[in-house]
């Protein structure tokens, strides 16, 4: 599986970047490298590797949960495009989730930024939009419908992402969210309906 693949070459590609300082650098995100020295890979290189072990393992365990699921409905939804259309939501929730922090620190060589936690979240919420009501675990304990979860999810990481009072990319998790919503109508438009379907069935 698609997910399988990806949690293992993010744990190698983290693994030698905390023991190799140099590497890190390298793959990490820094907009104004990618726009000033036309370093593109940092676009997609810095979601494998991460800051520290919290933060690969809980990165891991959201995909491996949530992952795994998305596949089974992208192969239900899209048949033989299934694999491809897993990896696109994937690259494209690295890629989108950025976007707003390319534009934002394309002159500040200091931006650094490094995870999947944008990727992650497309997953996370290309579930929700497949499956709104499954209930997901906040804290891993507290139950809450996943459209419920979304709603609270979208409006933290937007009131987080204008205080800027840490060093989490809330943004790129808000962006990250909005494009794996948003992904399943692209490839096929008439799971809205689905979805809008769903709404009233709690």
């Amino acid at each position: 599986m698609i997910t399988y693949l990806i949690i293992g070459i993010t744990a190698i590609v983290s693994f030698l970047a905390f023991q190799n300082v140099s590497l890190m650098e390298k793959l990490q995100f820094n907009a104004a490298q990618v726009i000033h020295r036309k370093q593109y890979y940092r676009l997609i290189s810095h979601a494998f590797v991460h800051i520290s072990w919290t933060h690969l393992i809980v990165n891991m365990l959201v995909l491996y949960f949530f992952g795994r699921n998305v596949e089974n409905y992208f192969s239900y939804f899209f048949g033989n495009r299934a694999d491809f259309s897993f990896i696109a939501l994937y690259i494209g929730g690295i890629l989108v989730s950025n976007a707003w922090s390319l534009i934002k620190h394309q002159n500040d060589y200091y931006y650094n930024a490094v995870g999947a936690s944008g990727a992650v979240s497309a997953v996370l919420f290309a579930f929700i939009f497949l499956d709104p009501w499954e209930k997901l675990y906040l804290f891993a304990i507290i139950p809450i419908p996943g459209i419920v979860f979304g709603v609270g999810y979208l409006i933290y990481s937007y009131q987080m992402g204008k205080r800027k009072s840490d060093n989490i990319a809330h943004d790129a998790h808000f962006l990250g969210a909005v494009f794996g919503f948003i992904f399943p109508i692209l490839l096929k438009p008439e799971l809205f309906s689905r979805f809008i379907d769903l709404l009233p069935n709690f």
